[in-house]
Formats: structure tokens, C-alpha cells, sequence
């Protein structure tokens, strides 16, 4: 009866036995003579035999089980993966100290457009945004992935191709938006925004309270290079946030991101433009702050992501981990190649 109890309230829950086996174990059983279990109240458990053989009750799933076995005995405890940590081999500057600490002056005249040309020597130079984006970790990987792919379910092929195209082209006249209402120096106020598309009104509308506390702008939409490092970008802005002079990088969105760690990758975006902007001799100041916009279709108000000294060098630091790594991907990827180089001559030559 002990061993009943031990047994019945647990494997014949998980059993799937037709009752015929169970009749035919038990005929056989009693020809070898009377069964330990004879005395067991039949009675007491028939519901529980019922349930289990019962083919009007519902399939055990491996969902159900695991929901009673949580409920009985507490959630599985996953151990959390490990993040791929990697060291900085060598501290770069973020500052440039042989330049002038950024005055009043310098805030006169209309702002900084350099514009990026590649046949100016550059066409080897890596952009910040190529550069991140081929040192994704592994996880990042795995969830753009899945994001990819659900969205293919959702779209098909050239319907995910078509939204894609119709992100950038969005994001496009958005920044386009906004660099016309900069340079004019107007505000939404003054009905400007409705001479824009359709489309990015309702992100103008979100960021309309931050563009009141944009002033004294620098440089718009405008070309970094960090020659020491061999990296190039372009900054969205460079302007005064409340006092504070900031690289601001203009984001939309489709979904709420209050928090700075929704922005993934963008404060490391910030910080490298801004660490080029110093090191770049077109540029006659330094920028130890960042700001991110997060703009919203639907018109509501942006969320507003500042990068304070001490988080620019936290997040220099970071790109610098990513640029590393950049090379030593870019060195072993040449390597490789320029040896299956070597063994397709040696093949054509034995050949």
C-alpha cells in the first residue's frame, strides 16, 4: 500500500497505456497467483485510471506537464547564458587635448555641413555603423534573426523587402524634416511642420517639446573621421540641449523605448561619432555629451536619452572593444581568403 501511494500519484499520471495492455498485464498476473495490489481500493483511484486512459480527455502535452510540474514543484531554474565579454587591448583618447575648449565664438554663423565623399581617399575607411553592425554579438544575432523571419511569415519575402525600404525611406524624411526646421531656425510652432510630408508629421510632432530646448546648432547631418583610428560617420547634430553641448542622433521608432538600454547599440553610435568629432581638425571644439531622440509615429512625446560625460566614456570605451574586434574579423577574413587564393594557384599549377 506504501508503494502504491509513492507510485499512483505520479507515473500512472504520466502513463499513456491503452486499458487493454493494463487488462491483459493484469490477467496474466493472476494466473501466477494473487496480487500484492488485490487489496488496493479500486474505487478510490478509478478517477485517476479514467483520466489517463480515457480517450475523450485531452492529449497530455509536454506544455501541460510542465505547467502541473511547475505548479507542484516550482519553475525550472535556466541558468542565465554567458555574455561574451571581451577586454580593450589599448585605450584610445576620447578628448583631443591639443585642441581649444569650445567657446561662444564659435557658435556664430550658420552650422557645419560636410558632406561625405569617398573618392576623397575614404573609400576604404569603414563607417560606424558597418562597423557595428558586423560585430553583433551572438544574441543580437539570434533575435534579429527571429525578428527577420517572423516578419517574412508575416509579410513574405517582398513584403518584408517593401517594409524594410519603407523604414529607411521614412527615417530619411524625417532627418531631412528636421534638418530643414534647424537650419531655418524656426520651431513647430509656427505651422512650418505642415509644409513637410505627411509621412513625418507625426514624428515632428513628438520630438516639437525637445526641438525648444535645441539651440545655438553647430553642425547638421555633417561628416566625422577619426583618422588615428581609421573610422568615419555622420553626425546628425551637434548642438546645445538645455546649456549642454551634445551630438544628438535622431531616432524613430516603432515602439516605446523609455529606457536607455532599449536603444541597444546607439549610446556605442553616439560615442564614436562624437570621439571622431574631437580627433577631426574640422571641427574646433570638443563634445563630451550625447543625446538620443526616440521619435514616435503616432505623435507622442519623444523620449529623451542623455549621455553625460561619465556614460561617453563608458560607451567610447565599448566602441573601441568593437572596433578591435572589426579588425581582427577583417584580418582573419583577408587571411583566409588570400590562403584559399594561394591553394586554388598551387591546384592550377599541379593541374
Amino acid at each position: 500500500m506504501f508503494i502504491l501511494n509513492r507510485v499512483s500519484s505520479r507515473v500512472l499520471q504520466y502513463t499513456t497505456l491503452p486499458f487493454g495492455f493494463l487488462s491483459a498485464c493484469y490477467r496474466s498476473s493472476s494466473r501466477r497467483g494473487p496480487s500484492p495490489y488485490s487489496s488496493v481500493d479500486s474505487e478510490r483511484y478509478s478517477s485517476l485510471v479514467k483520466s489517463v486512459t480515457s480517450p475523450r480527455v485531452t492529449a497530455r502535452t509536454p506544455e501541460a506537464i510542465q505547467e502541473e510540474d511547475e505548479h507542484m514543484f516550482g519553475p525550472v531554474v535556466k541558468a542565465p547564458s554567458r555574455p561574451e565579454t571581451r577586454l580593450l587591448k589599448i585605450m584610445h583618447p576620447f578628448l583631443h587635448s591639443e585642441d581649444t575648449p569650445e567657446t561662444d565664438d564659435l557658435e556664430s554663423g550658420p552650422p557645419l555641413r560636410i558632406v561625405l565623399n569617398r573618392d576623397q581617399g575614404r573609400s576604404s575607411v569603414p563607417s560606424v555603423t558597418r562597423i557595428l553592425q558586423a560585430t553583433l554579438s551572438s544574441e543580437q544575432l539570434f533575435y534579429l534573426e527571429r525578428w527577420k523571419r517572423r516578419m517574412v511569415a508575416e509579410l513574405g519575402e517582398e513584403g518584408f523587402k517593401e517594409y524594410t525600404k519603407n523604414l529607411f525611406r521614412k527615417g530619411k524624411l524625417f532627418h531631412s524634416a528636421v534638418e530643414e526646421v534647424l537650419m531655418s531656425g524656426g520651431t513647430l510652432k509656427d505651422k512650418q511642420h505642415e509644409l513637410h510630408p505627411p509621412e513625418v508629421l507625426g514624428y515632428l510632432e513628438s520630438i516639437s517639446h525637445i526641438l525648444e530646448d535645441v539651440s545655438a546648432v553647430r553642425v547638421i547631418e555633417s561628416t566625422v573621421q577619426h583618422d588615428a583610428l581609421n573610422y568615419l560617420g555622420i553626425v546628425d547634430c551637434v548642438a546645445r540641449y538645455r546649456g549642454v553641448l551634445c551630438v544628438i542622433d535622431w531616432k524613430t521608432s516603432e515602439k516605446p523605448k523609455p529606457f536607455l538600454g532599449n536603444t541597444y547599440d546607439n549610446p556605442i553610435q553616439v560615442a564614436a561619432y562624437a570621439g571622431a568629432l574631437n580627433n577631426d581638425g574640422n571641427y574646433k571644439y570638443q563634445v563630451e555629451n550625447g543625446l538620443i531622440v526616440v521619435a514616435y509615429k503616432d505623435g507622442s512625446p519623444a523620449h529623451v536619452h542623455k549621455l553625460n560625460t561619465e556614460l561617453m566614456s563608458e560607451y567610447w570605451e565599448k566602441w573601441l572593444i568593437r572596433l578591435e574586434g572589426y579588425r581582427e574579423k577583417r584580418s582573419s577574413e583577408v587571411s583566409s581568403a588570400s590562403s584559399e587564393r594561394r591553394r586554388e594557384t598551387g591546384q592550377s599549377r599541379a593541374g
